[in-house]
């Protein structure tokens, strides 16, 4: 090995210790504690990239009205289940607002997070028919999903969808679900990790193909309105952010407020189920649950039996959060832009420094500018590469673990990487492409 910026015995030293065997099918969890553990012995801060997590300050107007809430003494009240309905009220505005989509105000539901939102789906909605009870990735993905099926001893399937885009998607699409194997599909839009979006024309595929084999869409919108080739930011007014509500009835959305709204830490997230199904029956779900009706089972079966809710004040956050941005007094996604203008400045020096997007392209138009990106070196598989590069104090993961068909390729984030350290991330992939130039 050549000289490298950290210590490479600590680094080795630190590998074995977390009894990793490949540090490119660690989980995203796994690489974020050995990190931590090889900064602490070496003292060398590195670039962070492996964490999706947000990197800009809580919005304020949350925070002042959790504040409120909690001078209020609502932390020694349970809240509702269902959501407090200021909450439920102003979600279904946003929906409107924002997606140009009409929802009842019942099935708007606040969740622990969008990770509570997709396990109380999955446990649901993929039992509402014995004869399957699996669900479709529409792979690159987030790989926790796949792994909260696992534990709850459900099956899916997946493929990648890079290869499918556009028309091509119909006949791949329906050779799986034509099966009869699935409740539900899942895919994320913008897609973590690969930053693509779905066209209509794609989302319109999607929705017509699930309304004719009943199969359920969950669409991960965790990063709204943050493909900013288009301007999503202003309430009722068009372009709205694309969903696959417009073309299907068979839908339930999840909606982030950990990266729009930079408000991660407490834990609060939406659940949108449409009308259709929130009000449809399923006798199978007697199985499970002591109600046939769909909407009731998630609530008070699913929900309440992972939680019994979600922060009282931290509802009452996402509410004033949600009913500034209806109002138009919150442009949230000028705030995250950052983002974008981050990861144009950082693409460059991977691709000044020999490296190459792995995901460049949404079909014929270049990819955006966003929260990912994903990169390769040549003659490195993404495992190598992730291997190599903790040397250099640059961290990610591989695409791997995400349902990607890319084997060599890695995932950036650049929420926890600030401008001051842009200097320190050019030195070091300098110093990587000169020591790998072939």
């Amino acid at each position: 090995m050549s000289s490298t910026p950290l210590n490479s015995e600590i680094v080795k030293q630190k590998i074995q210790e977390n009894k990793i065997k490949n540090v490119g099918n660690a989980s995203i969890r796994e690489v974020k504690k050995l990190i931590d553990d090889i900064e602490k012995a070496t003292g060398e801060k590195f670039v962070r990239m492996e964490m999706g997590v947000p990197g800009l300050p809580p919005t304020q107007i949350g925070i002042e009205a959790q504040k409120k809430a909690l001078d209020k003494g609502v932390a020694a009240i349970y809240p509702d289940i269902f959501g407090i309905q200021p909450l439920k009220e102003e979600i279904a505005r946003f929906v409107k607002n924002f997606i140009d989509l009409d929802v009842s105000v019942d099935g708007c539901l606040p969740t622990v997070g969008s990770m509570q939102g997709s396990f109380a789906v999955f446990m649901t909605l993929n039992r509402m028919h014995k004869e399957r009870e699996g669900t479709l990735f529409l792979d690159p993905g987030f790989p926790v999903h796949k792994q909260q099926l696992r534990v709850m001893g459900q099956t899916w399937e997946a493929f990648d969808v890079y290869n499918y885009r556009g028309e091509k998607l119909r006949a791949k699409l329906e050779s799986y679900l034509s099966t009869g194997r699935f409740c539900t599909l899942l895919y994320s839009n913008p897609n973590n990790p690969s930053w693509i979006c779905f066209t209509d024309e794609e989302l319109q595929i999607i929705g017509e193909l699930a309304t004719k084999y009943d199969v359920i869409v969950i669409e991960d919108l965790a990063y709204f309105a943050m493909d900013f080739r288009k301007d999503y930011s202003k309430p009722g007014v068009p372009p709205y952010q694309p969903t696959v509500a417009k073309y299907t009835e068979n839908f339930v959305l999840l909606i982030s407020s950990s990266k729009a709204f930079s408000y991660a830490g407490e834990r609060i997230g939406m659940l949108v189920i449409s009308d259709k199904i929130f009000h449809s029956t399923a006798p199978d779900l007697l199985r499970y649950y002591n109600t046939e009706r769909v909407g009731a089972a998630l609530i008070f079966g699913s929900i309440y039996s992972l939680s019994s809710g979600t922060s009282h004040s931290g509802q009452y956050a996402l509410a004033a959060i949600l009913k500034a941005a209806n109002d138009g007094k919150l442009n949230f996604v000028e705030v995250v832009k950052e983002y974008g203008e981050k990861a144009k400045i950082m693409k460059k020096m991977f691709t000044d420094n020999g490296f190459k997007i792995v995901y460049d392209k949404d079909i014929d138009k270049p990819i955006a500018d966003g929260f990912y990106f994903t990169f390769s070196y040549p003659g490195f598989t993404g495992a190598e590469l992730l291997g190599e590069l903790l040397y250099y104090g640059i961290s990610a993961i591989t695409l791997d673990i995400t349902g990607s068909e890319r084997t060599e390729g890695i995932r950036a984030c650049v929420s926890l990487v600030p401008r001051a350290q842009f200097p320190l991330l050019e030195q070091r992939l300098k110093a990587f492409h000169k020591n790998h130039k072939s």
